[in-house]
């Protein structure tokens, strides 16, 4: 069901809102889906996104876990593979990486390995990315690493209501889902997001602002330092933002039709610069819209270090600012 299709009442939420909506929303749903994690239950999880669900469904299906997180990601493809549709929560994305090996060595691999005999239907959710001034690895953007590894869906939302209908596909969708949310806008703003569960598809990119000069791909936080800059250079260069909200499998149609419009592109995204997702985005334009290029793609991108600590976020991350100075670089070539 769309935006559009919508219908019946409403709630202005914030994202990690919409998360609980949206989780809640499934359990009342679907007996098999349950959720697990650090926390999750009497706590309601660090950020508070599992807030009430164990009040409501009890310690059965709403279970805290050992600071393990191989232990959690093995655990819930156990269940997946025999019937369950386990939630796995992931205090920070910086805490995924000991349960790598479980994610890509077995879940991604599970319906190839059984030659369809199993599937995985799990999601792995995550608060990602900077500027909350948070210590070390809590501030994590590598999306990149399982964008690479087949077998995985990898979902950034941006906003309250793609969040919620994002999160009920993931838990619908048969194979497994990496869902990234983007923890800077946890509570950054509200939106009016339907009481009633819907699903926003997987897979496709959505576009926030129409243009004709240039246009700017990018998903998650990074959106509305984006939607700024292009509100900002709106006298001199007419911008198309695209938010692509799914990350793998990325809406090559969606981009390419905007790029054959402009000409000309810059990709946004707080992960360092070297792999990220801008190298995949402008690769795909060189190799099926090379013809159409008016100037070289600019990549606004984090750097190649560690995330830093406290009073240098701000010039890690993409702002309003230097997204504009990259997208009239690339205007004015």
């Amino acid at each position: 069901m769309s935006q559009m299709e919508t219908r019946g009442e409403t709630q202005n939420l914030t994202l990690v809102q919409a998360v609980r909506d949206g989780l809640r929303d499934e359990m009342r749903e679907d007996e098999r889906v349950l959720v697990m994690g650090e926390d999750v239950g009497k706590n309601g999880g660090v950020f508070r996104a599992t807030e009430g669900l164990y009040d409501e469904f009890g310690g059965d299906r709403v279970i805290d876990t050992p600071l393990a997180e191989s232990g959690i990601v093995g655990t819930a493809i156990g269940m997946a593979a025999y019937g369950m549709r386990p939630v796995a929560e992931m205090q920070f994305m910086g805490f995924i990486y000991p349960a790598f090996d479980q994610i890509v060595s077995h879940a991604a691999r599970l319906r190839t390995r059984s030659r369809g005999r199993f599937t995985c239907p799990m999601v792995v959710r995550a608060p990602y990315g900077g500027g909350i001034r948070a210590p070390e690895h809590h501030s994590e953007s590598t999306e990149a690493f399982f964008t690479h590894h087949p077998g995985l869906k990898v979902v950034i939302p941006s906003t309250p209501y793609d969040t919620k209908g994002l999160l009920i596909s993931a838990i619908r969708d048969p194979d497994p889902v990496i869902f990234l949310e983007p923890k800077l806008i946890y509570r950054a703003f509200r939106e009016a997001v339907p009481d009633e569960p819907y699903e926003v598809p997987i897979g496709e990119a959505t576009v926030r602002r129409e243009g004709e000069d240039v246009s700017v791909f990018t998903y998650g936080a990074m959106t509305r330092p984006t939607l700024e800059a292009a509100e900002r250079l709106e006298d001199e260069v007419s911008v198309e933002v695209v938010d692509l909200r799914t990350v793998s499998p990325l809406d090559e149609g969606t981009i390419l039709e905007s790029f054959e419009k402009t000409g000309r592109a810059a990709v946004v995204h707080e992960a360092p610069k070297t792999g990220g997702l801008a190298g995949e985005i402008t690769a795909t334009i060189q190799e099926e819209a090379l013809l159409y290029q008016e100037a070289p793609v600019k990549r606004i991108t984090g750097f190649d270090t560690p995330f830093p600590l406290y009073a240098l976020e701000d010039y890690y991350l993409p702002e309003a600012t230097r997204i504009v100075e990259g997208i009239r670089e690339v205007a004015e070539f």
